[in-house]
């Protein structure tokens, strides 16, 4: 039966940096994914990036961008959902490997707003695939959903624990 873990957590606890972690860790395994980031300017936060784990980049959310959608002060540019977020999500492991690792940050209410991205996550939850996803604490719909599916591990994220997790899920996913 396949792995599939939430981690919710707080804005800032730190969600973004423990998937880096756990990615780094799990470097010998094939992983599909993508982790986001804060643009910084000034000490001030003016956007966001995706980045894929294949190295991919691009500016998800900006202060300048238009939208729609907006999402607080933010405008979301959805095509960095379907060009980079979407591919990064399907690709298929390279050599043979026992299951497919996917690693998504975040199941957030930017990448939400892409249709593809929604339709691309349910179908990642009934694949025969390994999933760790970062998700907001707030109320959602679609991740209300899925932390109340049966095969979901739904992990409280904090500043406790956050630096020894990342070791913690390796040492569980790790597989050979």
């Amino acid at each position: 039966m396949p792995t599939r873990i939430l981690l919710e957590g707080r804005p800032g606890v730190g969600k973004t940096t423990a998937v880096r972690r756990l990615a780094a860790l799990l470097r010998p395994r094939a992983l599909a994914g993508f982790t986001t980031e804060e643009i910084r300017q000034g000490g001030t936060r003016v956007g966001f990036a995706l980045e894929t784990l294949a190295g991919q980049r691009a500016v998800l959310a900006h202060l300048d961008f238009p939208g729609p959608p907006r999402v607080g002060r933010y405008g979301v540019d959805l095509g960095v959902m379907e060009r980079l977020a979407v591919p990064s999500l399907k690709q298929a492991p390279p050599g043979p490997v026992p299951r497919q690792l996917t690693l998504i940050d975040e199941l957030g209410r930017m990448e939400l707003a892409c249709t593809a991205f929604r339709d691309t996550v349910r179908s990642l939850f009934e694949a025969d695939v390994d999933i760790v996803a970062t998700v907001h604490a707030h109320h959602d719909p679609f991740t209300d959903a899925l932390k109340q599916r049966a095969d979901i591990e739904l992990i409280q994220l904090t500043r406790a624990n956050r630096d020894a997790l990342p070791e913690e899920l390796a040492a569980r996913l790790d597989i050979p």
